[in-house]
């Protein structure tokens, strides 16, 4: 299979595209870590196959706390 124009192209765009994109990660990787340790943590029991009620009412409440932080921050 011979290569062709439209075969090298993309080949080399998607080469440069990847290479920009890692670069640009490896930049901001302390800021993605600090978003990745700020992420609320859903700690459900391991053993069990659903959360009881009064688990996701909880978790309910952590998380409208969270957005009504975010929603006062923004303005």
């Amino acid at each position: 299979m011979p290569l062709n124009k439209d075969f090298l192209m993309g080949f080399l765009s998607g080469t440069v595209v990847g290479a920009v994109g890692y670069r640009l990660y490896e930049q901001n990787s302390g800021q993605l870590q600090n978003l990745i340790q700020q992420a609320p943590q859903f700690n459900f029991p391991a053993n069990k196959a659903e959360p009881t009620l009064e688990e996701l009412a909880l978790q309910k409440e952590r998380l409208e706390d969270l957005i009504a932080e975010r929603e006062a921050s923004c303005k």
